[in-house]
């Protein structure tokens, strides 16, 4: 028997776990119910006085991978393929990627020929961190940060000077505190098994080569069939994505499409308490109590926590424990091109112990009319050490074209802008992350709770991860039921 189904959020991830039940139609009662005025959940994208794109959230999509064709896939099936704008490997937003240290702004090596020269600020050429990761010795470990496994076996300019910016530009976070499970899970792997980085590369590589060597062409799609973006990213080598119009079109189609297919979408509506029964949970929201069958959550842990705690606090007690920071996103917009260099944009290190994260260059990626368009992340691991509890919009702005205007040389004053405060807008995977999940994954099947989770707190940040988590949730649902 199926049942009601309540899906906790409206953001991507619970937008995409909706739809995706409703490819089964013995699972379409169906009730996003969804705290704010809105859908949509971080994916924000705003147009300025003169019709400029301001996204608060993503703005790129990397197309790469089984999340990547997911994501794709997705796109297709919304009819939103024609509002795709390629980015290519040979794009300078792909190609040039910056940090800002030392009070200079460099280019990261983006060219086998630039791994064996010395860039700045490295005081040797890149290549040579192979060497230190073979000479460097094996450590077995279940988890470690990030920062202490590139430093052990990369060196530390390559720990501050790559991953520690790299990890500031994807989560907002301390690579010191991050678990190296969250990005490179496979190069972890790599020393475990292999005794190094380089080594696993080789050995892993060869056996994969030769299992493809060993495959007939029978998988290979007939030409008369119709293209998918998936296809094209790959044919036509793109490195990043994004839709004309703005990102937000993706959770405005789900929830279009969703309401055609009879799905209820209660806003403003804040779930207070979940409490689980014999037939199913009872959800308590808007100063009443409703029946479902099952709930999939994709809340932050956070936010899920303390409406089953009553019930369940040794739950809620590991899903606090994944912890999440604050971003703030100032949109500035110039009139003009007032860039010297195009690009994706530049991250700062930590230890250059700035109050941004990093400036991206939107316009590089979309260039507007005769407009310059950037984007500065600030706060993150380091929000209420730079900015307090609670600053003000103001000058959070005023920070931010400070630092625009000194690193970049631009003289004049922007001429549109947009500031959001984030509030807990990304979970941060710190060391334990992957043990503490496996538990809770556990506890539910222990308990037999009728709770399907996804979102951004538990397989991935990324909008790629949590659109492929609301589909693994969907399916569980009706695997399970």
């Amino acid at each position: 028997m199926s049942g009601r189904t309540a899906v906790l959020g409206g953001g991507i991830s619970g937008l995409s776990a909706a739809y995706y039940l409703c490819d089964n139609p013995a699972f379409r009662a169906i009730k996003i119910i969804e705290a704010s005025s809105r859908t949509g959940g971080w994916l924000r994208s705003r147009v300025s006085s003169e019709g400029v794109i301001f996204e608060e959230g993503p703005r790129t999509i990397r197309p790469r991978g089984p999340a990547g064709l997911n994501t794709l896939n997705l796109v297709d099936s919304l009819k939103l393929s024609e509002k795709i704008i390629p980015i290519s490997f040979t794009h300078p937003a792909a190609k040039n990627r910056m940090i800002y240290a030392g009070k200079k702004l460099h280019t990261l090596p983006n060219s086998l020929i630039a791994m064996f020269k010395v860039n700045s600020p490295f005081s040797r050429p890149l290549v040579s961190c192979l060497i230190t990761d073979l000479k460097a010795p094996q450590l077995i470990k279940q988890d470690e940060s990030l920062y202490s496994f590139v430093e052990r076996r990369l060196g530390k300019d390559a720990a501050d000077y790559l991953i520690s910016p790299m990890v500031c530009g994807i989560c907002a976070g301390d690579a010191k505190q991050i678990s190296v499970n969250f990005l490179m899970k496979s190069l972890f792997e790599y020393e475990q098994k292999y005794g190094s980085i380089v080594k696993g590369y080789v050995k892993s590589n060869w056996e994969a080569f030769r299992s493809k060597s060993n495959k007939t062409d029978s998988q290979k799609s007939n030409d008369n069939d119709e293209i998918t973006s998936y296809q094209r990213a790959e044919n036509e080598k793109w490195s990043i994505w994004t839709l004309r119009g703005g990102l937000e079109q993706l959770p405005t189609a789900l929830a279009d499409s969703l309401s055609s297919h009879g799905v209820q979408i209660s806003l403003n509506s804040k779930c207070e308490e979940l409490t689980f029964t014999e037939g199913g949970v009872e959800l308590k929201f808007n100063g009443k109590t409703e029946e479902y069958s099952r709930v999939i959550s994709s809340l932050s842990a956070k936010n899920l926590a303390p409406m089953i705690h009553h019930q369940h606090p040794q739950l809620a007690n590991e899903l606090t424990a994944i912890p999440s920071v604050t971003v703030a996103v100032v949109n500035l917009e110039f009139v003009g091109n007032v860039l010297e260099q195009e690009a994706f944009g530049f991250l700062v290190p930590p230890n250059e112990k700035l109050p941004i994260l990093g400036v991206i260059f939107d316009s590089c990626i979309l260039p507007p009319r005769n407009s310059t368009v950037l984007t500065v992340m600030m706060g993150g691991a380091w929000f209420t050490k730079n900015f307090g509890d609670q600053p003000s919009k103001e000058h959070l702005l005023e920070v931010a074209v400070h630092h625009v205007k000194t690193i970049l040389h631009i003289e004049a004053d922007p001429v549109a802008h947009n500031v959001a405060i984030l509030k807990d807008c990304i979970p941060q995977y710190v060391v334990g992350h992957e043990q503490r999940i496996r538990g809770i994954e556990n506890y539910l099947v222990k308990h037999k709770l009728p709770l399907f989770l996804c979102g951004s707190s538990y397989y991935g940040v990324g909008l790629n991860d949590v659109v492929l988590s609301a589909k693994q949730a969907a399916s569980a649902v009706t695997q399970q039921c």
